[in-house]
């Protein structure tokens, strides 16, 4: 659009400047030469219409000048990735020819690139070469778009042939571009071997034999005893699996055993999260765990989810429109337990170099499987953070789950549920910390108020 509107300024002013200098070079004597030719009658003529034309050009100069004065020279930013000179706005953000055409060939090219450091390298216009990985990185934290570059593409080649089809056609057609995605053998083997993980530690809803129970399916209550003790039993088998699923997301295994243990406790209930509420029936609005055990939201209420319960659904119901299927809840899974910005972590840089290759594989998966939606995998990614969402509701729900049943917690839920209920206190605490500092005193001899 900047290149289009450029040429439009520059057009008009070395017109003007073509009329303006032309008699000057007609008058001047080394130009005589060109016209031996002329008759001093000729010669007349050509200086009357000379005459003519320098008054006609100065009369015009006189009017648009104040009409028109030239405009500012438009000014830029300086590059949001690395600080350069800023060439303009390129997909979505002030960037340099460096910075744009790099973006462009990545995301053209779907390419993966990796960090030899800590992937945290400094960008600046110095050291913008070194690391391919922190600088695409950069660029999407300075809010580059992948969209973007295909529809700049697609605008450029439409104005391109805009004037030709023109002359063929008065009106033309809306064209949908639909761009295809393959993956690569690499990413074809991790899309391969995460479903067959998935669907081995977790059937789907179809081939299970659903069964009922009418235990308190009409009114909720605090806990139904009986309900809890079937839902504890079938909690600990999921978690068994989630465990088993986690061993084969590939890498996984090769961290240390302390980073195995801290992605499985803070993962573990965002995946339990997610397996059940693919196990949705919204007609009926009810969940099935893996025996088959069918349960309506009331039941699920009185089981132990407590004020849990219509958030977990609430979410059941956004999965819908998205029409998972097995391969993009596997994977979504294993993004969830790979998440490098999990606490205390002893190598978060390792973790996440074994998700980069997930995310790029639902990315292509998603989009090869729904071409013509090309929003759907951030739509899919970002559930990632209502699940955790609802997992820090689950860490308030343990506290008070506690002193509701009569007895212990089974050992696993009680693993797992701690560290929730850790990373919930500390949560809290940073929370009480930040607002400390935030507060100011109005008057200069006020008491700094304190957090309760």
């Amino acid at each position: 659009m900047f290149d289009y509107m450029d040429f439009l300024a520059v057009g008009p002013g070395e017109t003007l400047d073509f009329y303006t200098a032309s008699p000057c070079m007609l008058q001047e004597p080394s130009q005589t030469a060109c016209f031996t030719g002329l008759t001093e009658t000729d010669w007349q003529i050509h200086r009357i219409a000379q005459s003519v034309e320098t008054q006609s050009s100065s009369s015009e100069d006189l009017f648009a000048s104040p009409l028109s004065p030239p405009p500012p020279p438009r000014t830029y930013k300086p590059c949001f990735v690395c600080q350069d000179k800023s060439s303009g706005y390129h997909y979505g953000i002030s960037a340099c020819e460096g910075c744009k055409g790099f973006f462009r060939r990545s995301v053209q090219k779907n390419m993966v690139y990796t960090c030899h450091r800590d992937n945290n390298c400094i960008i600046n216009k110095i050291t913008r070469n070194r690391c391919q990985y922190c600088r695409l990185q950069r660029c999407f934290a300075a809010g580059m778009s992948r969209e973007c570059v295909a529809h700049k593409g697609n605008h450029t080649r439409a104005v391109r042939n805009d004037r030709s089809k023109r002359k063929e056609k008065k009106e033309t057609p809306k064209m949908t571009i639909i761009e295809t995605y393959e993956l690569t053998a690499e990413l074809g083997c991790i899309v391969e071997n995460i479903c067959r993980a998935h669907r081995e530690t977790f059937p789907s809803l179809c081939q299970l034999g659903k069964y009922t129970t009418n235990s308190s399916s009409d009114t909720r209550i605090q806990l139904d005893l009986g309900l809890w003790d079937k839902f504890s039993e079938l909690a600990t088998k999921c978690i068994i699996r989630v465990v088993e699923f986690a061993k084969r997301v590939p890498g996984f295994t090769g961290l240390t055993i302390t980073d195995q243990i801290t992605l499985l406790k803070a993962a573990c209930l965002d995946i339990l999260i997610l397996r059940i509420c693919t196990r949705y029936t919204p007609d009926q609005d009810t969940m099935t765990f893996s025996d088959g055990l069918t349960l309506t939201r009331t039941q699920i209420h009185n089981a132990g989810f407590g004020p849990l319960t219509d958030q977990v659904f609430t979410f059941a119901g956004q999965l819908l429109p998205l029409e998972m299927d097995d391969t993009e809840s596997g994977l979504l899974s294993a993004i969830c337990l790979v998440s490098g910005d999990r606490q205390d972590l002893e190598e978060p840089s390792k973790v996440e170099v074994l998700q980069e290759p997930l995310l790029e594989a639902l990315k292509i998966y998603s989009r090869k499987r729904r071409p013509s939606m090309p929003l759907m995998f951030p739509k899919v990614l970002m559930k990632i953070t209502d699940l955790r969402s609802i997992s820090a509701k689950g860490a308030e729900r343990v506290v008070t789950l506690k002193m509701e049943i009569p007895g212990s917690m089974p050992p696993l839920i009680q693993e797992m549920l701690e560290e929730m209920e850790n990373l919930e206190k500390q949560k809290q605490s940073e929370e009480e910390q930040r607002a400390d500092k935030n507060i100011t005193p109005t008057h200069t001899h006020s008491p700094c108020p304190h957090s309760t």
